[in-house]
């Protein structure tokens, strides 16, 4: 009985954190036919959590309780939340947009491709780290805005998606706020790979 209690929290979690993504302008013809597309990563707007803290206040109330709990928590935990996006979101969302755009169409996507045409914006807006207590957790969740704009002039915007709520989670326990957020960014790729191998293809 405690292991379908169990069960039936996490699909409701689950459920109520469902992903959505929406066209907010443009269209899909151009990416036929591409063989790279540049990346970037923008943060500058970013907030967290519930209360839309920006990532300087996260950090700060964060890092603030860690210390708490233990001297020296807190300014380590501030390496890692620092250098993550560097060395597990941005990597993460590459590697899933490659996996199934890659493999299927034949299209490479990276950071500092200068010489493409077109350049897609991972844009964050929201971030929501989750929690993982052992037999209850909750998935992160990703809020960003996909933009397809032309490299050489930033502000033609080709093509906007909306991404609301990419859960962010692992089968098993996932213990590090950073990886979760990094489930997260690694769902939206796969999701806006999907919606471009069946709009542009």
């Amino acid at each position: 009985m405690k292991k379908l209690i169990t069960l039936c929290t996490f699909l409701a979690c689950f459920a109520v954190q469902a992903q959505k993504m929406k066209v907010e302008q443009g269209g899909f013809d151009f990416i036929k036919g591409q063989k790279e597309i540049n990346v970037e990563f923008v943060y500058d707007n970013m907030r967290l959590m519930k209360d839309n803290l920006t990532n300087e206040e996260y950090v700060t109330n964060r890092s603030a309780d860690l210390e708490e709990k233990a001297r020296g928590k807190g300014k380590t935990w501030e390496k890692a939340w620092e250098s993550s996006p560097t060395l597990i979101w941005q990597p993460k969302f590459l590697e899933l947009i490659n996996k199934y755009l890659g493999n299927e169409q034949d299209i490479y996507f990276a950071e500092d491709l200068s010489d493409t045409p077109y350049t897609l914006i991972v844009e964050t807006v929201w971030l929501y780290p989750g929690w993982d207590a052992g037999i209850m957790k909750q998935p992160a969740k990703v809020t960003t805005n996909l933009k397809f704009v032309e490299t050489s002039n930033k502000d033609t915007i080709l093509l906007e998606v909306s991404s609301k709520n990419a859960p962010g989670d692992q089968w098993g326990n996932n213990y590090s706020n950073e990886s979760r957020v990094g489930e997260g960014y690694a769902k939206t790729a796969k999701s806006l790979a999907k919606l471009i191998s069946k709009k542009a293809f």
